[in-house]
């Protein structure tokens, strides 16, 4: 059955794990905070200039079409503000400013990778130039400055990086992409060839120094400048535009934005000119033929008169000649109007329509005065017809010659529907990068990776953390969970530096956690033998490293503390070193004795520990299986045995080599130490296979190097300790 308790997170757990792996952690987390802080301070700054528009009313409409109000909100004709940020973001605008600043053309040193550029800007020695760094005097490394006014490029060089290099005596070499001389020049003096045309300005440099030149397309200049522009409306619906520009040259964003604010200001003007300038054009066409019209008409006027004498006009002619008049004018004047429309509208145009019925209505109305002047005199009607000629043309030459005028004072001062409220101004600091949350996200980040990297290594090492597991698959018994010792790793650290030897945990620190709980190997150690025919227990291992010779030396000592007389017989042939912490020589051991060199009596040495000897592996052989395989070494055992009450054997690990076999079937119980966090599950089910394969039966586990801190936050506060220890 499913344990419920999987269902739930196990806080302890992740407690634990974290402390296990804290500096891992931290070194991870550390390396990408250091990583951040060096990116925040290599990363090029990001200046950001900001300026304000106002959008006027287009409802108050100037120039020549002023007359057109009484039909422009039929029409629709007010220009949106969106529909001046489109004109803003514009080709015409852009391409303006591009020509103007000479944008098309890049020109920057050369410097080293990553830190090149940020080195350059943190030098600021006035008019110096800095030294070369490690050798690389090619590129730059601050106080180079480059300007080139223009540079032209046939078709297949453009948008190509091409390489100028600095030389003595203000001369340079432009190099192509593949490294081919171009041209070469001096600077102050245009350079002209059948391919380039090349004019540099300036040039400040250490001979040798490589700039990276570029002639761009109009267009890609254009896209790159709409790209690092920002447009929007301030407020909605309150006409005041927001334009931004951002880029890395602090001086030049402002000079940019600047700019382009001139050039929208300059169209917005030359456009409002236009519409002047179109109605004045069409008045001075008309300003002639009105002016021959009228010469005409007082021409006939004054040879009537003076064929017929002078002529009084009645009062009820002059009012009929004051009505025709007025008529006149205004269909002249509409008609005026019409001819303007019908320069940018069509026929069926409303505003043209809307004039044409005002024409219909004056036109019927002169209709029905033509009738009333047809009932007066013949000399009357002449008069008439002849003196309205003269007042007509008269007025309507005044009118047009006003209107002339004024439209000549208005493009003199036309003034755009637009104005700049705010001019460009860059902010003190860069917008970017924003190094305190680039450092605080490389952090979060580093944290979270770690984390990540933490669970990978839980996620691939399946591993044995807990004795119960080992019990519940094996179905084997654990005799005994030996904690950490951090005074074993202190002696331990001693004895591979020479400072110190014949000290053992036991005796050393006799309360230590591991000496308690071997205490309690040392009580389960009975029924581990019960039933056997020998007083011999082998301590193995799966693998190397796992501290089996600590739990067999120290086992020895605690057993010979109990009034045990205990022998501890090293049979590592390979890598015995059992002998060191006693500080006995190597030889004079197993080897010799089996080889016939050395009596039992002599291999037999006495420790410091009452009643405890050991027997150490003597000279390392060239065959050691095939020596342990002797018969005399399993006489030597049984002999052994006789001597003491308990003989320990310190063999290999199983799976590194077949001793731990060869030895077990000589001896009354087999043990296999195991560490914590350090074998799958199936290392440990292959170790016991093996062993069983050679006809020895493991009794049990001995589980070494548990975590008593990791423990305590598995398994909270009040858990087990798996031990329990008594203090004055």
């Amino acid at each position: 059955m499913r344990n419920d308790e999987d269902d739930f997170i196990n806080l302890g757990e992740i407690i634990a794990t974290l402390l296990e792996y804290k500096w891992l952690i931290l070194a991870v987390t550390t390396l990408a905070v250091a990583i951040g802080v060096f990116v925040a301070l290599v990363s090029t700054p990001i200046y950001r200039a900001d300026a304000l528009l106002q959008v006027e009313d287009k409802g108050k409409m100037k120039g020549g079409i002023a007359a057109l109000r009484d039909v422009e909100g039929v029409l629709g004709d007010n220009s949106s503000v969106a529909a001046e940020l489109e004109i803003l973001r514009s080709r015409m605008i852009l391409a303006r400013v591009v020509e103007r600043l000479n944008l098309s053309v890049v020109a920057q040193p050369d410097y080293a990778p990553i830190i090149g550029s940020a080195y350059a800007r943190r030098f600021g020695n006035g008019d110096d130039i800095a030294a070369p760094l490690l050798g690389l005097s090619s590129y730059a490394w601050g106080g180079e400055r480059i300007t080139v006014q223009s540079l032209e490029v046939p078709a297949e060089l453009v948008g190509l990086p091409l390489t100028l290099i600095a030389a003595e005596d203000n001369h340079f070499t432009l190099l192509g992409e593949e490294g081919e001389v171009i041209v070469q020049g001096r600077v102050g003096e245009p350079v002209e060839t059948d391919r380039v045309s090349l004019f540099v300005a300036e040039l400040i440099a250490r001979p040798g120094t490589r700039f990276n030149v570029m002639r761009r397309s109009d267009a890609s200049a254009i896209a790159d400048l709409r790209e690092s522009m920002e447009v929007r409306e301030r407020a909605r619906q309150s006409n005041v535009i927001e334009v931004a520009f951002t880029g890395t040259d602090r001086a030049q964003v402002a000079a940019v934005l600047n700019e382009v604010l001139n050039a929208y200001v300059r169209q917005n003007v030359e456009y409002r000119s236009a519409e002047a300038e179109s109605t004045l054009k069409f008045l001075e066409l008309q300003l002639p033929e009105l002016k021959r019209q009228l010469d005409t008409a007082e021409a006939a006027y004054n040879n009537y008169r003076q064929t017929r004498g002078s002529i009084d006009l009645t009062m009820e002619t002059q009012s009929m000649l004051s009505s025709v008049v007025k008529v006149d004018q205004d269909i002249v004047i509409l008609q005026q109007k019409r001819d303007e429309l019908r320069q940018r509208f069509t026929a069926e145009h409303p505003q043209v329509q809307a004039v044409d019925s005002q024409i219909s209505r004056l036109r019927a109305l002169r209709s029905t005065l033509d009738k009333d002047v047809s009932r007066l005199p013949d000399t009357q009607q002449t008069a008439l017809r002849l003196h309205r000629d003269v007042e007509v043309s008269t007025a309507l030459y005044t009118n047009l010659l006003n209107s002339a005028q004024q439209l000549r004072v208005a493009r003199a001062g036309t003034v755009g529907d637009v104005r700049v409220i705010d001019d460009a101004v860059t902010a003190q600091f860069p917008i970017a990068p924003r190094k305190a949350l680039i450092v605080l996200l490389s952090g979060v980040l580093g944290g979270l990776a770690s984390l990540g990297l933490v669970w990978a290594i839980r996620a691939l090492r399946v591993v044995v953390e807990d004795p119960d597991a080992i019990e519940r698959q094996l179905s084997l018994p654990v005799y005994a969970t030996v904690p950490e010792s951090k005074a074993e790793e202190e002696l331990d650290r001693r004895v591979k530096r020479g400072k110190g030897s014949g000290e053992l945990l036991a005796t050393s620190h006799p309360d230590d956690n591991a000496v308690e709980s071997l205490r309690s190997l040392r009580t389960t150690l009975h029924f581990a033998l019960l039933g056997a025919d020998r007083g011999s227990v082998l301590i193995t291992g799966p693998a190397p490293d796992v501290g089996k010779s600590f739990i067999s030396k120290n086992l020895g000592a605690v057993l010979a503390q109990s009034g045990k007389r205990v022998i501890v017989v090293d049979a590592d042939m390979r890598k015995g070193h059992i002998h060191k912490e006693f500080g006995l020589p190597r030889a004079g051991g197993v080897s010799d004795y089996v080889t016939g060199k050395a009596t039992l009596e002599a291999v037999v040495r006495q420790t410091t520990v009452p009643g405890l000897a050991i027997v150490t592996t003597g000279q390392i052989p060239p065959n050691p299986s095939e020596l342990l395989m002797h018969e005399r070494f399993g006489a030597m055992l049984r002999s052994l045995e006789q001597q003491c009450d308990v003989l320990i054997v310190d063999a290999p690990p199983v799976l590194a080599v077949s001793d731990a076999a060869i030895i077990g079937r000589l001896t009354g119980a087999t043990l296999m130490v195991v560490r914590a966090g350090r074998h799958p599950m199936g290392e440990l089910e292959q170790a016991v296979k093996r062993l069983a394969q050679g006809g020895v039966e493991v009794k049990g586990f001995v589980f070494n190097g548990l975590d008593l801190t990791r423990q305590r936050h598995r398994f909270g506060q009040h858990g087990y300790h798996y031990q329990y220890q008594y203090k004055a």
